[in-house]
């Protein structure tokens, strides 16, 4: 599925990146529980700022390409990369939320879907089965592994809950830089390329929609929406691959309802 070098990272490496990881983390749950009716996405991204500046950090995304967030905060049929702004949030709405920062030079990428306040039965069906194939494609994230089976695993299981993945964006791998090789789509065949190696770090991130795939990019050249404006969720974690069970890198609860 590449052709690039794939990093591999050990000792204190991983140490840093296991950091990273961490804070990244914290400050994400942080953004996340500061997500109420009537506060606009620029607020929560300015809280968000805050928070990295106060654990000496930088965000990996403002600057990036030009990028002028520090998060990216995504609302409903917003599926990534929004960018804080006058809208206000509203019960019932669904918020993604996509924090990564860079400490002491190295990157930590996770992200969530945050509902607001009581949300309809079919988004948490859509939130949950988003959630459980970044973890059904974790478990693929394993020494000997095939990219190609992780990959797949993500659209597999969405299709059988009745939904569909975003094919334009997708994970990859992370470390000193915030996208480093390999690319990991949320789609794939089972056995592609290349085979998964212990200290690989990558960032696998469901892109799941409740109708279809379509998406496109609005005219801040940034926000991604889906076609028919149906709800879209998004989870992310930091993943090491192991000879045995893979390390979450950005620990946090599954989300209940």
């Amino acid at each position: 599925m590449t052709k690039e070098k794939i990093n591999i990272r050990t000792g204190h490496q991983v140490d840093m990146m296991r950091k990273a990881g961490e804070t990244a983390s914290e400050i994400l749950q942080k953004v996340a529980a500061s997500i109420q009716p009537g506060v606009t996405t620029k607020e929560v991204d300015l809280y968000a700022a805050q928070l990295i500046a106060e654990r000496g950090c930088k965000s990996a995304f403002l600057g990036y390409r030009n990028f002028p967030g520090n998060i990216c905060i995504s609302v409903n049929e917003e599926v990534v990369h929004g960018i804080g702004g006058p809208r206000k949030v509203k019960y019932g709405d669904i918020v993604k939320i996509d924090v990564g920062i860079v400490r002491e030079g190295w990157v930590g990428d996770n992200a969530l879907t945050v509902p607001v306040g009581t949300v309809t039965p079919e988004v948490q069906r859509l939130l949950l089965a988003t959630e459980e194939s970044l973890h059904v494609a974790i478990d693929h994230a394993r020494h000997g592994e095939m990219l190609g089976t992780l990959c797949h695993s993500v659209e597999d299981y969405v299709v059988n809950c009745g939904y569909t993945v975003v094919r334009e964006f997708v994970g990859h791998g992370v470390g000193r830089n915030l996208h480093e090789a390999p690319q990991i789509p949320n789609y794939g065949k089972p056995g592609g390329k290349p085979r998964l190696r212990e200290g690989m770090i990558l960032a696998i991130e469901p892109m799941v929609n409740e109708g279809t795939a379509r998406v496109k990019v609005l005219s801040d050249k940034w926000t991604v929406v889906t076609m028919d404006r149906k709800p879209s969720a998004h989870f992310e974690h930091t993943v090491l691959v192991r000879k045995g069970e893979p390390e979450i890198l950005t620990p946090r609860p599954r989300l209940t309802f």
